[in-house]
């Protein structure tokens, strides 16, 4: 007890880090103890059995430790998401060769020039039709940039972040995508994959908003995980992969229906005949209007608008601007 005697003696609290005195342990067994012992400590911490879980990456590439994996595959990017208030987005695909009007005019015009020197060179007369057909198809690059650029301006403008636009992170129709939000001064994300090639992510994603993902299951489950909207660009197999298994997990109602709109109907109905799935039965007539054709970013925002009003919901609240309702959503 103190002197006063109304209370015990209270000692000085603990350093967090620092003893007066070190534990045993804190040094190696003396050399004159065992000449022997430091190398036989150094032979047991050098063993990968020594090394933190979680600083070991062969172990963690183990088969067994898949399912932690998994976990953080999906943790990550979620705990971003939260963190950023985004509660909603409108996931764009489209093809990455599609690249901007201007990129693609000066790829036909480098081919012209080379099929002039040598005109029958077959191989370069076949690169000189794809460019062209891509040059064509640029000006879908410009549609999704203003789509984008509508999306990021509507509801509380700019910085609400309710409602983005998510796209699979790379070049061509995903970087317009993620371009318009950009020119809006809008946030939008991007979700990489990791392959065994080298590859960028386009400029225009929002930093802190682009991830990159070991498994394609968790990069999908992220893509419908917030989705109000599928909007498919032309584009080939990674866009038919997302927009078949959107409309599958539609189909079977393993998720509430969201809108799929595919921009480009000439590009798509040459691409997939569903009258003729129809008609061979493999499909209902009723799958078939499970989406619908746009050509404008106009076209497409007052689409989507409608058919959440259509469906006694809004695609987000504060939307007061024009809007057409088409007969056939």
């Amino acid at each position: 007890m103190s002197e006063q005697g109304d209370r015990p003696e209270v000692p000085q609290p603990a350093h967090p880090q620092i003893r007066k005195e070190p534990l045993p342990w804190q040094a190696p067994k003396p050399l004159r103890d065992d000449p022997e012992g430091l190398r036989k400590v150094r032979a047991i911490m050098d063993s990968p059995s020594y090394r933190l879980a979680v600083e070991d990456p062969v172990f963690q590439q183990r088969d067994d430790t898949r399912g932690i994996r998994l976990q953080l595959d999906y943790l990550k990017p979620e705990r971003f998401l939260v963190e950023h208030g985004i509660f909603h987005t409108i996931v764009v695909f489209g093809s990455t060769r599609i690249v901007e009007p201007k990129a693609a005019g000066a790829r036909v015009a480098e081919l012209l020039q080379a099929l002039d020197q040598t005109p029958d060179d077959a191989a370069l007369m076949h690169r000189f039709r794809v460019a062209e057909r891509i040059l064509a198809n640029s000006r879908y690059y410009e549609v999704a940039r203003e789509f984008s650029r509508i999306v990021g301006e509507s509801g509380g403008g700019p910085k609400d972040s309710r409602l983005v636009v998510m796209t699979g992170g790379g070049p061509g129709m995903m970087e317009a995508a993620n371009r318009g939000a950009h020119d809006a001064g809008a946030e939008s994300v991007g979700l990489n994959i990791d392959l065994p090639h080298e590859q960028y992510p386009n400029p225009y994603i929002t930093p802190g908003l682009c991830f990159r993902f070991h498994y394609f299951a968790l990069r999908k489950l992220h893509f419908m995980r917030r989705a109000r909207a599928l909007v498919a660009f032309p584009g080939g197999f990674g866009t038919m992969d997302e927009l078949f298994e959107t409309l599958t997990l539609i189909q079977t109602r393993k998720i509430k229906p969201v809108p799929v709109i595919l921009v480009g109907r000439s590009f798509w109905e040459r691409a997939i005949d569903f009258d003729f799935l129809v008609a061979e039965g493999v499909i209902d007539a009723e799958d078939r209007e499970l989406f619908w054709y746009a050509e404008s970013a106009r076209d497409i925002w007052d689409g989507l608008v409608c058919w959440y009003r259509c469906n006694g919901e809004e695609l987000i609240e504060g939307y007061d601007g024009p809007l057409t309702c088409p007969e056939e959503v």
